[in-house]
């Protein structure tokens, strides 16, 4: 009885030193794997690994960085095996036939990309700093330009410009030196540059013009009205969606395709207002041959002051379960 007491102090106690960095962790851990599902089942493996380790950790770094040292290590031994994830526009250059029905990529050619939610990762006590410092780093062009950076790189990258290690601490959650993480972080930053060297001015999904903008979207879908999405994208919008490889640039490119492809009838769509990687986002359902509303997937806006500048849409029914507020 005495040991069964002490295991549940020991399992309160750790409970209580490792709990409130859980958000934090599952924002890291879909930083590097592109994937929220994967990310849930990352941080999990983190904190068995903690919980089993706990009993030896004895205070040499801090509860967090320790924390950070077996995700950020179970992160980069699940990556040994996985593809990266992309969108289609990392894949080839836009369509040029906006007119040609563009058939889906088959099942496990390619790993996608997937949205992260917000509400996931919403700080304690609604910080408004806290919460911008969040969503900037979760946005969607970034964590598609950090999956073209070797696993390692993208790790250093986190740990420093986001997470705000030491140059030494990095180098000891990765088990490396200083001056390998100080080129790792050289060639890092150099790399991402060249993948989005002038990135978006996004507005924050609680902005009034980024709400207008998606009720715009959500609106012009659920009506089928193609002139009402042409007042919301710009005229520089691009179009993407998984699991398709083409993708649209130029917004009348946008607007033949939609309007031709998807939109359907009034009624064929119903969207639900969320957010996700810091940006205005719908949870998707379609109404199929029968009239039945099904679930769909989420589609994520770029908002700027101009206009949505980008949109993504992540066709995959199992994502909307991820949105539901109530996870």
């Amino acid at each position: 009885m005495t040991a069964q007491l002490r295991q549940a102090a020991d399992q309160d106690r750790f409970a209580a030193e490792t709990e409130r960095f859980r958000k934090e962790l599952l924002a890291h851990c879909y930083r590097l794997v592109g994937s929220a599902q994967d990310a849930e089942d990352l941080v999990q493996e983190t904190y068995l690994r903690a919980w089993r380790a706990y009993p030896s950790f004895e205070g040499r770094a801090s509860i967090r960085s320790w924390l950070y040292t077996i995700a950020t290590n179970v992160c980069l031994t699940a990556l040994r095996h996985r593809r990266i994830r992309v969108l289609p526009s990392s894949l080839d250059a836009p369509a040029t036939d906006p007119d040609r029905p563009s058939d889906p990529v088959a099942p496990g050619e390619v790993a996608w990309l997937e949205p992260f939610p917000d509400h996931w990762v919403a700080p304690a006590g609604n910080d408004p700093a806290a919460m911008v410092v969040a969503r900037e780093s979760l946005r969607l062009a970034l964590i598609a330009s950090l999956q073209h950076l070797p696993a390692r790189q993208r790790a250093i990258l986190l740990l420093r410009d986001v997470l705000a290690f030491s140059a030494s601490e990095t180098a000891d959650i990765l088990g490396t030196t200083t001056a390998a993480v100080k080129s790792g972080l050289q060639r890092a930053r150099a790399r991402l540059h060249d993948l989005d060297p002038e990135p978006e001015r996004l507005l924050e999904p609680a902005d009034p013009r980024a709400r207008a903008l998606l009720d715009g979207y959500i609106a012009a879908f659920e009506r089928a009205d193609a002139a009402l999405l042409e007042q919301v994208l710009r005229t520089d919008a691009t179009l993407e969606a998984t699991p398709f490889r083409d993708w649209q640039a130029g917004l009348a490119n946008c607007i033949r395709m939609l309007d031709a492809q998807v939109l359907g009838a009034p009624g064929a769509w119903k969207m639900a207002a969320t957010s996700a990687n810091g940006q205005p986002a719908a949870v998707i359902h379609r109404r199929d041959a029968d009239g039945v509303l099904r679930a769909s997937g989420v589609v994520v806006l770029a908002a700027t002051a101009a206009g949505v500048a980008r949109v993504v849409a992540f066709h995959d029914p199992a994502l909307v379960a991820l949105f539901a507020p109530s996870r």
